[in-house]
C-alpha cells in the first residue's frame, strides 16, 4: 500500500522482502499501475531478510551502491508471534525483535549518509517507522514480543528524532490499528474473531489504503516537515477513545 501510494506520487521506491519472487511480482504490479496511470514513479525490488544482520547489511550496501541520496525511509517490515504465556519460546522474542526493532535501527544508522545527502533545512529527509496500536494499548492477544517490539520502536522514533533534528532529518511513526494485510489474514478467515477485532474499533472498520497512504504522504511532504518525534495513532479511535 505504502509503496504504491508513493510511486503514484512520482517517487522512485525501493522495496525489499525476504521472498524474492513475491517482492519482484509486487514491484511489477506497482509499475504496471503507474504506467496505466501515466505517472513517472517507479518501484525497484531488492531481496533481503531483515530479520538477520546480514540481510540488513546487504540492503544498506545495495542502497549505497545504487543511490546517492534517500528522501524517505519507511521501516515497515514486521513479524509477530503468538503463544500461551507459559509456552512462549525464545525464538518468538529474537525473531520478532530483530525484525521489528533491531533492523529499523540499523537501517536508519546505515542509511544516514544517504539521508543526510537529501536533507535540507527547508526540505528535511524523512524517516517513517510503522509501529502499532498494540504499543499504545494492552493487546488482548498473547503476542508479547510484538507489542514490546513496537513500543520499543516508538521510543527509538522519539530518541532518534531528537538526535537527528540538527541534521534536518525528521523521524516519526505511524501506529496503525487493524489494517487488512497478510498479517491479519487468519483473522479475516474467522468471522467471530474478525467481528471481535473490528468491534474494538470505535469507527467500526478496518483501516483502508487511503488512510495509510494519506498519512505517509503527509509525513513525507513539506506539510509534515515541522513534525518530528511524533507517534500518529492511525487506529480508528482505539487508543484515543479507550476507557
Amino acid at each position: 500500500m505504502i509503496a504504491r501510494g508513493l510511486v503514484q506520487g512520482g517517487a522512485h521506491v525501493v522495496i525489499t522482502s525476504r521472498k524474492e519472487e513475491q517482492c519482484r511480482a509486487t514491484a511489477e504490479a506497482i509499475n504496471a499501475g503507474a504506467d496505466a496511470a501515466g505517472t513517472t514513479g517507479r518501484c525497484t525490488p531488492v531481496a533481503s531478510d531483515l530479520s538477520s544482520a546480514e540481510g540488513v547489511t546487504g540492503l544498506v550496501d545495495w542502497l549505497g551502491e545504487h543511490l546517492t541520496s534517500i528522501d524517505i525511509l519507511v521501516n515497515n517490515a514486521g513479524a509477530t508471534w503468538g503463544a500461551p504465556l507459559e509456552e512462549f519460546p525464545l525464538i518468538g522474542w529474537t525473531k520478532v525483535l530483530n525484525t521489528n526493532l533491531v533492523a529499523p535501527f540499523y537501517l536508519i544508522t546505515g542509511t544516514l549518509p544517504l539521508l543526510r545527502n537529501a536533507a535540507r533545512p527547508d526540505r528535511p529527509a524523512h524517516v517513517i517507522n510503522i509501529g502499532s496500536v498494540d504499543a499504545l494499548t494492552t493487546p488482548s492477544w498473547e503476542n508479547y514480543s510484538y507489542s514490546a517490539s513496537k513500543a520499543g520502536l516508538h521510543m527509538v522514533t522519539r530518541h532518534l528524532a531528537k538526535q537527528l533534528a540538527s541534521d534536518s532529518i525528521t523521524v516519526n511513526a505511524i501506529a496503525p490499528g487493524p489494517v487488512l494485510t497478510d498479517m491479519l489474514g487468519h483473522v479475516a478467515a474467522d468471522p467471530e474473531v474478525e467481528a471481535e477485532l473490528v468491534g474494538r474499533v470505535p469507527l467500526g472498520r478496518y483501516g483502508q489504503t487511503d488512510d495509510l497512504i494519506g498519512t505517509v504522504r503527509f509525513l513525507a511532504s513539506r506539510a509534515g516537515s515541522y513534525l518530528t518525534g511524533t507517534i500518529i495513532p492511525l487506529d480508528g479511535g482505539i487508543s484515543g477513545c479507550a476507557g
